[in-house]
């Protein structure tokens, strides 16, 4: 692979961070915008939001449903289990609730509806943050008693950190809502941050040799294993893309933007920390 032989050593560890930095910061505007404008930093699906999912078994075309609810307030059309429709609503006032399952029963007698309401959606919400903060808490003090240092345990984190909110700020831009999957991927994404981040560490500080060597085999590594996993996560965005499931693939959006997110933050952010603290004296050179 060429990109495997890309030389990060010709870079000063200020020119490395520039870009992470930035990039975090506009993230930090976009989110920030959106909690003063809505509440939360991200757009929530009916998971959070609360609304209603309807399983129908039909053949009718995304067309054809988006027409017959065109006076409801649907947010999207997918495939479902056994060959149905998955079809997704947000909140609505009871009267025009009865009238969308009286309008079902009639269009498609065998559906399934599900309803959320606004209170229970809201707990998910609050429990799915709390999630993301203890699993955040959790990795960043088994990160600082792995290398019982501020400075590789804090790059560590900051560039977890920064996975998680770029990637939250494109998901803002691109309009995939936060639901329960998409908070499982944003979960995972922390694993894989730390992951990279940790053989980074471990490489430089740990192990004997000149800081160039040791940086340029450290990548090498660490992008082989990036690229496998982004094209196993892939190849499941296509097939569930082309198969409109639209949960799995928004979860495999997430993680893609993720991986790409974290190749920067881990080579340029991670990588440029650590080179400045061994070149200022610090670990092992």
């Amino acid at each position: 692979m060429e990109s495997v032989r890309y030389d990060i050593n010709k870079y000063s560890p200020r020119q490395m961070v520039v870009l992470p930095l930035v990039l975090l910061l506009l993230a930090g505007i976009v989110l920030g915008y959106t909690m003063l404008a809505t509440g939360l930093p991200l757009k929530p699906g009916i998971d959070f939001a609360g609304g209603t999912a309807v399983t129908a078994f039909t053949s009718d075309s995304r067309e054809t449903i988006e027409a017959t609810f065109a006076g409801y307030p649907l947010l999207s059309v997918g495939e479902g289990i056994g060959g149905g429709k998955y079809i997704q609503f947000g909140p609505m006032d009871d009267a025009r609730y009865q009238s969308l399952v009286a309008l079902i029963n009639e269009k498609y007698p065998d559906a399934k509806v599900d309803q959320i309401g606004e209170t229970f959606g809201k707990t998910l919400q609050g429990q799915a943050f709390l999630a993301l903060i203890f699993s955040f808490v959790g990795m960043s003090v088994v990160v600082l008693i792995a290398f019982r240092n501020l400075v590789p345990a804090g790059a560590v984190v900051l560039a977890a950190f920064a996975d998680i909110a770029v990637t939250a700020a494109i998901m803002q831009v691109v309009g995939i809502p936060l639901s329960l999957g998409t908070t499982a991927a944003l979960l995972m994404l922390i694993g894989y941050s730390v992951d990279s981040d940790i053989l980074l560490t471990t490489r430089l500080l740990k192990r004997k040799g000149k800081l160039d060597e040791k940086l340029a085999g450290a990548f090498r590594t660490g992008i082989i294993m990036t690229t496998t996993t982004l094209a196993a996560i892939a190849a499941m965005w296509v097939v569930s893309t082309a198969g409109q499931v639209q949960i799995i693939s928004d979860i495999a959006s997430v993680l893609l933007i993720g991986l790409f997110v974290d190749l920067m933050n881990t080579w340029m952010l991670n990588a440029g920390i650590l080179k400045g603290y061994i070149l200022k004296g610090g670990g092992k050179k």
